[in-house]
């Protein structure tokens, strides 16, 4: 059906150019609002009624007679309705929309992939400080980034998946500290305890985790370094370097538990080492951007919109901490990333604009939107009826891994890419474990799994399906589950240039819905052969393209459940 959507449209494009020189390039099919309207519609002749001076119903008649007069809507197209004011309602033959089952089995796990575009896009996510256990809003940025790397990959960029460790600053300090404090036997609660609401420490169970397997000599290995604790609790260097490899590789272990990798690893310390945070704050000097009042070193960010200047570097000598951030952007500018995604929590969007407002400034001829900004909210989670507001181990907050436990893999990341990554989403643990219609990523699991149940019950050889007499198609229910096949690759393409991979989640769901549907409409391994094989072929094109579609999302796609 692809190609035949095809082949229509470039009989409209001709057409259109036969009555107006230019129009042809304007050439496109909407789908109507109400699907008993027909397939495809077109509003050309109400735009170019007024050019050409006519009245739009008369020209729309016009075009319907010399479209139904071209080889393609010969072919293809039942019929052309015009309603309202000039709306052309394109009716296909079924045999049209048999098609797309062809197209399905013939593409595979290509379906609704687009060509290599030789574009490199970067993608930034998770960049979680090490200084504790992932949480739950992790897990979320770590199931955007992920499936919207994997639509960007879908529509034929080159994907780099990157994470920015923030292993300099404050909170490292506050992390080695705390790590001391257990070392020497004291914990939450005592007096030597740092307490109050804003206290510089860590109180979660892991620290003393940690604290215990420095005392004893242990070696932790991340994905980029092994470092052997020495035991000298008076060591706080030591201390440091060992806390932070440590919690490196427990953040690695709950990524490879989430199925999420990443191309590089990229550290915030060695922004400094490099010397790019002092280069890029010699560009913006240079530049004329500076000024330096109360003895603090100032960006002139209102002249690229932000509401305020910003203070770079602070009367102590140190940077503020959006600097290394602008030295990180221009480094993924310079290393050829001019295409870049940074998934981060809401609490970020106060930086956007002084980042940005750094970038523009340094006069590397990088553009305004640079990057592109994705923000989540955080997530509530309910068990029980209630909510869980605090993990033991983490001390205030409910961990990756819990949810993992509690849970699985596929339904941590189904249900965290169900609804818009800035509307606040509540996790309900209950649901997910549920085996249920109710349970969204059971249902559309489920439907894959019947249909191998299908296919296995009849137990020929499925590459046969792809030649076989598809006519016997013709019913309601078969036309509706074809036509949904249809919308996948431009449900595909949208969502990847919206980054918006819960369309894929309402897609996904929508398509389960028609599969069953037709499952309860139809009996499948019926007596007559033709017809069998034409429904085996068109319920294996829908768990191919249920396959496809989970994989995006990075949820598997069980034959058997």
């Amino acid at each position: 059906m692809l190609l035949v959507k095809q082949e229509l449209l470039a009989a409209l494009a001709n057409t259109l150019e036969s009555l107006s020189p230019g129009a042809g390039s304007k050439a496109a099919f909407e789908s109507p609002k109400v699907a008993a309207h027909g397939d495809f519609a077109s509003t050309a002749a109400m735009q170019l009624a007024k050019p050409l001076g006519q009245k739009p119903r008369d020209l729309a008649e016009r075009l319907s007679t010399a479209l139904l007069a071209t080889p393609a809507f010969s072919r293809w197209v039942e019929a052309i309705e015009i309603a309202g004011p000039g709306f052309l309602n394109i009716r296909l033959k079924t045999s049209a929309k048999q098609q797309i089952v062809r197209e399905v089995l013939s593409a595979g796990a290509g379906f609704g992939q687009q060509p290599a575009t030789g574009e490199k896009v970067l993608v930034e996510f998770v960049s979680a400080n090490p200084t504790g256990p992932l949480h739950v809003g992790h897990g979320r940025q770590a199931a955007l980034g992920d499936a919207i790397c994997n639509l960007r990959a879908s529509q034929g960029e080159s994907v780099w998946r990157e994470y920015y460790y923030n292993d300099a600053g404050v909170q490292i300090q506050t992390l080695a500290n705390s790590t001391q404090l257990r070392a020497r036997g004291f914990k939450p609660g005592d007096a030597e305890w740092p307490s109050g609401e804003k206290a510089p420490a860590y109180n979660g169970d892991y620290i003393a985790e940690i604290a215990a397997d420095f005392k004893a000599k242990k070696t932790v290995k991340s994905e980029d370094r092994e470092v052997t604790g020495s035991g000298d609790i008076e060591d706080l260097d030591a201390i440091r370097e060992f806390a932070v490899a440590y919690l490196r590789r427990e953040q690695d272990l709950d990524l490879q538990a989430f199925r999420v990798r990443f191309d590089q690893y990229y550290l915030e310390s060695s922004l400094y080492t490099s010397g790019r945070v002092e280069a890029a704050v010699a560009k913006l000097v240079a530049a004329g951007k500076t000024y330096e009042q109360d003895g603090a070193l100032w960006l002139r960010s209102t002249d690229y919109g932000d509401d305020k200047d910003r203070v770079m570097k602070k009367q102590d000598g140190t940077y503020t901490y959006f600097v290394p951030d602008v030295a990180y952007h221009i480094a993924k500018w310079e290393r050829g990333f001019h295409k870049v995604i940074n998934i981060q929590g809401t609490d970020h969007h106060g930086t956007i604009a002084r980042v940005r407002a750094g970038l523009q400034a340094a006069g590397e001829g990088i553009p305004e939107g640079y990057p592109d900004y994705v923000l989540h909210t955080m997530v509530r989670v309910m068990k029980g009826g209630e909510e869980v507001k605090i993990s033991k181990r983490a001390g205030s907050y409910v961990t990756l891994r819990d949810l993992i436990e509690w849970t699985s893999t596929d339904a941590v990341r189904f249900f965290l890419l169900s609804r818009k990554p800035d509307t606040e989403y509540t996790f309900d643990v209950d649901l997910a474990v549920a085996k249920n219609n109710d349970n969204p990523v059971y249902y559309v699991q489920y439907a894959h799994a019947r249909i191998c149940s299908v296919l296995a019950g009849w137990g020929g050889d499925a590459a046969t399906l792809k030649g076989v007499d598809l006519s016997p198609l013709e019913s309601p229910a078969a036309q509706a589950l074809m036509l949904l096949l249809a919308k996948y690759p431009a449900m595909l393409t949208a969502a990847a240039k919206d980054f918006a991979p819960h369309d894929v989640t309402f897609y996904l769901r929508e398509l389960a819905a028609s599969y069953h549907s037709y499952y309860d409409a139809e009996r499948i391994l019926v007596d007559d052969e033709k017809v069998k094989l034409a429904r085996l072929a068109l319920v294996a094109a829908t768990a191919q393209v249920l396959h496809n579609g989970l994989a995006i999302l990075g949820v598997s796609a069980p034959s058997k459940m």
